[in-house]
C-alpha cells in the first residue's frame, strides 16, 4: 500500500512517515499542494494523508481538485483546528475522515487501516501461500498461526509477489512499486531484500517460495496444494463449461442468422424514421409518414432489444415517445425547436447503434473468429458538435474509417462521456458551450487529465488571439470551418494513428501460425501493449516501416521467407539494425539455439509458451529500452531534455505550425553568469544550481512545451501557438523569479543567477531551427548589451 503524506512541516511529515513506514506502507511526502498535485497525478497512491494549511495549493482546494476530477482515495485531513465548522468544511471538501494534531500516532495508524479496509473492501482478501498468510488489513504475515516479523520492504516485496502469483518482475519492477520515487536506491537493494526475505520464510519452514527466473527477475511459486486445488476445480468444470459454451454458440449463430434475414428491414424503418425528422425540421406536413414512423419506433424498440441492442432498443422508445399523436401541436403536427434537435440526435444515435452491430456482425456469427473488430476495440471519436447535417456526415466517414464516433451536444453531455469512457481524441466546436471564454475554460479542464486527451478544435472563429489560445489550452490541431468531412476525418484518422504510437510500447509478431498470433494479443494486450500481427512474412518490410515497432517477434520456420533471413535483413538495415528481436519457435536444439543468436536475436522462448515468462521477458527488454532511450534523450544534471531529443521535438511542431499556421516562438534562455559561479565556487554548486534552474523551468511551463539544456548555461524553451507578445510576458515571469530566487554556497553565503534571454518567432524570424536560434542568438545578444531589462 502506498500512502502520499502532504504537509508543509517537514518534521511532522516525517513523524508521520515514520509511524507508516513502521506499520509497512510505503510513503512518500511533499510539503505544498501544487506538488501534491503533480505526484497524484502521475503515480498511484492508496491514501493521502492531507493538512489542510499548505503553501501555494491548500488541503481544501487539493482535495476538491482531486475529487472534481475523479480521484476516488481515501483522503484523511489533518490540522490543528477543531472546530465542528472546520470539520464539515473538510467532510465537505470530499475527504473521508478528519484528525486534530497532534494526533496519537496509534489513532493514526487506526484511522489508517480502517479507510483503506472501505475502500478495500472488496480487493483486501487474506493471501495465502501453503501455509503462508498475508493479511493487508492488519499487514501481519503467519506461518501455521505464528507471527513472522518483516522489514517494511520485505513485507511490501512479498505482498508484491502474493498478489501477483506467477508473474516475474524485473528488479526495475520491483524499485517502481515497492520504492518511493525520491529514495530509489540501485537493483542491488532488491537483491539484498529478496536475500532478507528468503531467509527469514526459511527460518520458520517455508522453502523456496521465491523463485529466480534467471536473467529476468523474481516471481512466486505455485504451491502443491493450489496446483491440486486447480486440477480439482478444472475436473468438475469441464462438462458444464463445454455444454455452456456449445449453447452459448448455438444461441449467436441462431441471433446472427435472423439479424441477417431481417437486416434490410430495420435500416427500412431506420430510414423512416429519419424522413420523419427531416420532414418535421423543414415544417413539411406528412401524416401518414408521422403515423408510420411512430409505429416504426414502436416496433423497433421491442426487437432490437432482442438481439442485444438495449440501447439502440432506448434510442428508438425515446423517438416513439416524441412522435406520439399526444405531443404534436394538433394543427401543425409539428415540435418545440428543442424537441426537433433531439429527435435529430437521437435518430443519428439509433443509425449509429445499429451501424455498430452490423460491423460487429461477423464476429457474433463466428465466435472463433479473431479478425473481426468489435466497436469496444475501435478507436473512440468524441464528437462535441450541434450542426445535425456535419454530424451525420461525420458519423457516416467515421464509421468508413473503423472509428467509433459518439456525439455531445452539451458541455454536461461530453464531460460525462469523457469520465465514463475515456475518448481517443475528441473533435471540438467551442461554440457548443456558449461563449468563447467557455470553451476554453472546457479545453483548460479537459488538459490537467492524468492521461491528456488530444483535441482538435473545428470552429468558424478564426482570429489569431484565439488560436493562441487554443493552443495554450492544449489543442494541437486547429481546423476552421466549413471543411469536408472527409478532410476532417483524414485530419483525425492522422492525430489517432500518433497518439496510439505514443501512448503505447508496439510490438510486431510474425508467426505463420494464426492461434499462435492471437494468443500473443491474449497474453499481452492486457499489459498495456499494442500488438501487430502478420502471418504473411512477405508483407514483413512494409508492415515495419507502417508500424515502426518497438520490439520484434518472429518465428524460425515460415513459408517464402524464415525468421532467420528476417533477422538478418534488420540486422543489416541502418534504420532497423538495433531493433530488439525475441523469437518464438517450437525447436528447442543446439543448433536453432546458436543460429538464431548468431544472426542477432536478443533472446529466444520455445514453444509450448509459458504465459507469464513470455510477458516478463517482454517487459523486461521494454523496461531496457526505456531506460537506454531515456539517458540517451535526457540531460543528466537537470532531467530535462538534451539537444537532440528537444531538436526533434521542435521540428515537429514546425511541421504542425506550418500546416496549421500557427505561431511558434523559439527562446534561449541563458545564465550569463555560470562559468563564474563555476570557478568560483565549483562545479558541484553550478550543478545544484542548474538542478534548481531546470525545476523551476519545467514546473513553469505546460506540458506541451519543450524546455530543454542544450549545453553550460544555455536552457531553450519552445511554446508552440504563442506569439511574440504573450512569449515575452510568460518569459518575463520566470525571469523575474529565476533572477530573484538565492542560492547558497556551502560557506552559508548567498548567490543569484542572472538570467536573460533571445526570442525567435516562426515565421518572421526562420522557418527553420537553425535559423530560429540564430535569430534568437542575435535577440540574446541586444538583450545583454541594453543591460535592461529582464527580456
Amino acid at each position: 500500500m502506498k500512502i502520499l503524506v502532504v504537509d508543509d512541516d517537514e518534521f511532522t511529515a516525517q513523524a508521520l512517515t515514520s509511524f507508516l513506514e513502521v506499520q509497512n506502507y510505503v510513503v512518500e511526502m511533499t510539503h505544498d499542494g501544487e506538488s501534491a498535485w503533480d505526484l497524484v497525478q502521475a503515480f498511484d497512491y492508496d491514501l493521502i494523508l492531507l493538512d489542510v494549511i499548505l503553501p501555494k495549493l491548500d488541503g481544501i482546494a487539493l482535495c476538491q481538485r482531486l475529487r472534481k476530477y475523479g480521484y476516488q482515495m481515501p483522503i484523511l485531513l489533518l490540522t490543528g483546528k477543531n472546530s465542528s465548522h472546520e470539520k464539515a468544511v473538510g467532510l465537505d471538501a470530499g475527504a473521508d475522515d478528519y484528525l486534530v494534531k497532534p494526533c496519537d500516532p496509534e489513532e493514526l495508524v487506526a484511522r489508517v487501516r480502517a479507510l483503506l479496509r472501505r475502500s478495500n473492501a472488496t480487493s483486501m482478501p487474506v493471501l495465502e501461500w501453503d501455509n503462508l498468510r498475508l493479511d493487508p488489513r492488519s499487514c501481519e504475515v503467519t506461518c501455521d498461526g505464528k507471527i513472522i516479523h518483516f522489514t517494511p520492504k520485505e513485507y511490501a516485496m512479498l505482498e508484491l509477489f502474493m498478489r501477483n502469483p506467477r508473474r516475474v518482475f524485473s528488479c526495475s519492477a520491483i524499485l517502481d512499486r515497492v520504492w518511493s520515487f525520491d529514495s530509489t536506491p540501485g537493483e542491488e537493494a532488491v537483491r539484498t531484500q529478496i536475500k532478507g526475505l528468503r531467509q527469514k520464510l526459511k527460518a520458520v519452514g517455508v522453502v523456496d517460495a521465491i523463485e529466480t527466473v534467471y536473467g529476468i527477475g523474481y516471481r512466486l511459486k505455485i504451491s502443491d496444494s493450489k496446483k491440486r486445488k486447480k486440477t480439482a476445480k478444472k475436473s468438475a468444470k469441464n462438462d458444464l463449461s463445454e455444454i455452456s459454451k456449445q449453447t452459448q454458440q448455438q444461441t449467436l449463430a441462431a441471433l446472427a442468422g435472423v439479424w441477417r434475414q431481417f437486416q434490410g428491414r430495420v435500416e427500412q424503418q431506420i430510414d423512416t424514421l429519419v424522413q420523419a425528422a427531416t420532414a418535421i425540421e423543414e415544417n413539411r406536413i406528412d401524416r401518414d409518414l408521422l403515423t408510420q414512423a411512430h409505429r416504426e419506433a414502436h416496433t423497433l424498440g421491442g426487437s432490437l432489444g432482442t438481439f442485444g441492442l438495449s440501447k439502440a432498443s432506448g434510442l428508438a422508445r425515446k423517438i416513439e415517445s416524441l412522435l406520439n399523436p399526444e405531443n404534436l401541436k394538433s394543427q401543425q403536427l409539428s415540435l418545440q425547436p428543442k424537441a426537433i434537435k433531439q429527435l435529430n440526435l437521437l435518430t443519428i444515435a439509433l443509425r449509429q447503434e445499429v451501424n455498430n452491430y452490423n460491423n460487429t456482425e461477423t464476429s457474433i456469427s463466428s465466435p472463433t473468429s479473431t479478425s473481426s473488430i468489435s466497436s469496444d476495440e475501435k478507436p473512440f471519436l468524441l464528437i462535441i458538435e450541434k450542426d445535425r447535417q456535419l454530424i451525420s456526415e461525420l458519423f457516416i466517414e467515421a464509421d468508413v474509417r473503423g472509428i467509433r464516433a459518439e456525439v455531445a451536444t452539451n458541455i454536461q453531455t461530453a464531460l460525462k462521456k469523457i469520465y465514463n469512457q475515456t475518448p481517443h481524441l475528441i473533435l471540438f466546436d467551442p461554440a457548443v458551450a456558449g461563449t468563447i471564454e467557455k470553451g476554453l475554460e472546457f479545453l483548460n479542464e479537459i488538459s490537467v487529465f492524468k492521461q491528456p486527451i488530444p483535441i482538435i478544435v473545428f470552429t468558424s472563429e478564426d482570429s489569431l488571439n484565439y488560436r493562441v489560445e487554443v493552443a495554450r489550452k492544449g489543442s494541437k490541431v486547429f481546423l476552421h470551418k466549413p471543411l469536408p468531412a472527409n478532410e476532417v476525418l483524414e485530419v483525425v484518422d492522422r492525430a489517432l494513428r500518433q497518439n496510439d504510437q505514443t501512448s503505447e510500447a508496439v510490438i510486431l509478431a510474425v508467426d505463420d501460425d494464426p492461434q499462435t498470433l492471437a494468443m500473443l494479443q491474449s497474453l499481452l494486450q492486457p499489459w498495456g501493449l499494442k500488438i501487430v500481427t502478420l502471418s504473411e512474412p512477405q508483407k514483413f518490410w512494409d508492415t515495419l516501416e507502417e508500424t515502426e515497432p518497438d520490439l520484434l517477434i518472429l518465428d524460425i520456420k515460415m513459408p517464402h521467407v524464415s525468421g532467420i533471413e528476417l533477422c538478418q535483413v534488420v540486422r543489416n538495415d541502418a534504420r532497423w539494425g538495433g531493433l530488439p528481436i525475441l523469437f518464438l519457435t517450437a525447436y528447442k536444439d543446439i543448433d536453432s539455439v546458436n543460429q538464431v543468436f548468431n544472426v542477432g536475436a536478443d533472446d529466444f522462448v520455445s514453444k509450448p509458451i509459458i504465459g507469464p515468462e513470455l510477458v516478463a521477458r517482454i517487459i523486461n527488454r521494454l523496461e531496457r529500452i526505456k531506460l537506454v532511450r531515456t539517458l540517451a534523450e535526457t540531460d543528466p544534471v537537470t532531467k530535462l531534455a538534451n539537444r537532440h531529443k528537444s531538436s526533434q521535438e521542435i521540428e515537429k511542431f514546425l511541421h504542425l505550425s506550418q500546416r496549421c499556421r500557427q505561431p511558434l516562438c523559439f527562446t534561449i534562455l541563458d545564465l550569463q553568469n555560470f562559468k563564474h559561479i563555476n570557478n568560483t565556487f565549483g562545479y558541484a554548486i553550478g550543478d545544484s544550481v542548474l538542478r534548481e534552474v531546470g525545476q523551476t523551468l519545467r514546473k513553469s511551463f505546460n506540458q506541451e512545451d519543450v524546455v530543454a539544456r542544450w549545453g553550460g548555461g544555455e536552457f531553450i524553451i519552445c511554446m508552440y501557438g504563442v506569439n511574440r507578445d504573450r512569449a515575452r510576458k510568460e518569459i518575463g515571469k520566470i525571469l523575474e523569479s529565476l533572477n530573484q530566487q538565492e542560492f547558497f554556497a556551502p560557506d552559508g553565503n548567498k548567490l543569484k543567477v542572472n538570467a536573460c534571454v533571445g526570442l525567435a518567432l516562426y515565421p518572421e524570424d526562420g522557418t527553420e531551427l537553425q535559423k530560429l536560434y540564430v535569430s534568437a542568438v542575435r535577440d540574446l545578444s541586444n538583450a545583454k548589451l541594453a543591460r535592461g531589462s529582464h527580456v
